[in-house]
Formats: C-alpha cells, sequence, structure tokens
C-alpha cells in the first residue's frame, strides 16, 4: 500500500507521459466527454453554444470565409466549429481522434448535407495532400502538447496551409497560471463516475512547474481489475514566448487577442 501512495503521489517531470488517447478513445469516458461536448450551456471539453455562436461569427468576418474557403480543424470533436463555418460555404476538413465524437460529427454533416469530411486518427499522425486557408486549433488543443509535438504540429501547419494562409489557435495565460494550486484530494467515483460505470477510487494530483509554466492534473483510478493513471498536462504562455514559438517555425505574428472571439488582448 505504501508503494501505491509513492506512486500516486509522484511528481512527473514535465511532458514525461503522454495519455491523452486514455481520455478521448475510451469506451466510457470518450462517452462522457462527448455529453460535455454537447452540453450546450457548459465550458468543459467545448466553449458554450453563446461564446462558439460569437467566435464563429468573428472568425468567418476576419478570415472573410464563404464558398471554397478550406479549413483543417484540429482537434474538431463533434464539429462545433466545423458545421456552422461549412454553414458559411467553407469546405472543411475536421481531424479528431475520439471514434464516438468523428461519428457524432459525421451525422450532423449528413443530416444538414454539409461539406465536410471527418478523419478519425491522432492529428500528430494527419498528412494530407490538401492546402488549406486556415488552421483551427480550439480549446487550448496546443497546451496540452509537449515542447518537441508542438514543433511537429506547427510544422505540420506550415506545410499544409496555402501561401497566406493562417492559424488560429487559443492558449492558457500566465494569468491562469498564477490562479492554479497544488492539491491532492481523494474520493470514491471521482467526478461523479466520469472515469468508469463501475466502482472505483478516484485521486488527484495537482501540480505546478514554475520554471516551466507548467501544470499537471494527475488522476489516478483504481477498479477491482485494473488501475490506471492519467496525465493532463497544460502548458501557459507569455505572449512574446508565443510569437517566439511560431516565428521560429516560419510564421508571422498578425495579431493576438484575449480569445477566439476577437476580444482585444489587454
Amino acid at each position: 500500500m505504501f508503494e501505491d501512495l509513492e506512486k500516486i503521489n509522484e511528481r512527473p517531470e514535465p511532458f514525461q507521459y503522454y495519455t491523452a488517447s486514455d481520455l478521448w478513445t475510451d469506451e466510457h469516458t470518450s462517452k462522457q466527454m462527448l455529453s460535455f461536448h454537447l452540453n450546450e450551456a457548459i465550458d468543459v471539453s467545448s466553449r458554450n453554444a453563446e461564446f462558439i455562436n460569437r467566435s464563429v461569427e468573428w472568425i468567418a468576418s476576419e478570415f472573410n470565409i464563404g464558398r471554397d474557403f478550406k479549413i483543417a480543424d484540429f482537434g474538431c470533436g463533434p464539429g462545433l466549429y466545423a458545421a456552422p463555418l461549412a454553414k458559411r460555404g467553407a469546405n472543411v476538413t475536421g481531424i479528431d481522434f475520439s471514434g464516438r465524437s468523428i461519428e457524432c460529427a459525421k451525422e450532423i454533416a449528413t443530416r444538414e448535407k454539409l461539406n465536410i469530411s471527418y478523419v478519425k486518427q491522432n492529428y500528430l499522425e494527419f498528412e494530407t495532400e490538401d492546402r488549406f486557408d486556415l488552421v483551427l486549433m480550439i480549446m487550448c488543443d496546443f497546451c496540452a502538447l509537449s515542447s518537441t509535438q508542438r514543433k511537429k504540429i506547427l510544422g505540420k501547419f506550415h506545410r499544409i496551409l496555402k501561401p497566406g494562409g493562417s492559424v488560429l489557435l487559443d492558449v492558457y495565460s500566465l494569468a491562469a497560471f498564477e490562479q492554479r494550486e497544488e492539491v491532492a484530494t481523494y474520493e470514491v467515483n471521482q467526478l461523479n463516475g466520469f472515469w468508469s460505470p463501475n466502482k472505483y477510487y478516484g485521486f488527484l494530483n495537482t501540480f505546478k512547474y514554475d520554471e516551466e509554466k507548467v501544470v499537471l492534473d494527475k488522476y489516478t483510478i483504481f477498479e477491482s481489475d485494473r488501475a490506471r493513471q492519467v496525465y493532463n498536462w497544460l502548458q501557459h504562455f507569455a505572449p512574446e514566448d508565443l510569437e517566439r514559438k511560431f516565428i521560429a517555425a516560419g510564421f508571422s505574428v498578425k495579431g493576438q487577442y484575449s480569445d477566439v472571439a476577437g476580444t482585444p488582448y489587454v
């Protein structure tokens, strides 16, 4: 038991483990995540419906989206951005490794006769001969990637964009980092049964890495027949640091905003 407790409370090196697929492709948790996506009133897997509508309007105006405008939506989920942008005439490709979300997105696209191609794949491995006017990565997916993965994804964005194309993504700020605190909690059926349909014991350890500006939510889940750990990493950025990374990848930075609805950055 002591060794188990030591492992539960062990602080790993930043981005030492990558378990994103455990959250998004597991039969039970992917169902929970999709329900969060589709709940229009909350900001969990995606933003609330009011914000998404406002964001789509700003994106459509800012990037002059119309017929034959090509968009790649990385981490598209059930198509909450892909669908309304396709309704404005865009040709959208959505990439996500949650099969449950992709199937939901495909059903909506078929029902509404939308010009969207959905790809069930880890977007880090996505390759295509298509070239796009706009790449989206919304809901701070960029923050969940290690420095190596971020470099890889920026290189991919650069390759698949048309000349003059744009990238729009959002990240967590240093102000958000300062608001987080280190905690250790334990609960039976933690998060109201989120991790399993069966009884389990859940531990959450939140670690802050001050030098790297990284926060880790480390979940340890014990069921009767298995134990597992899920690592939710979140890199936080200063604006100038983020700009340096994009410039190093061959981009120029047009603007920085407080959100993906065009709110001025202050």
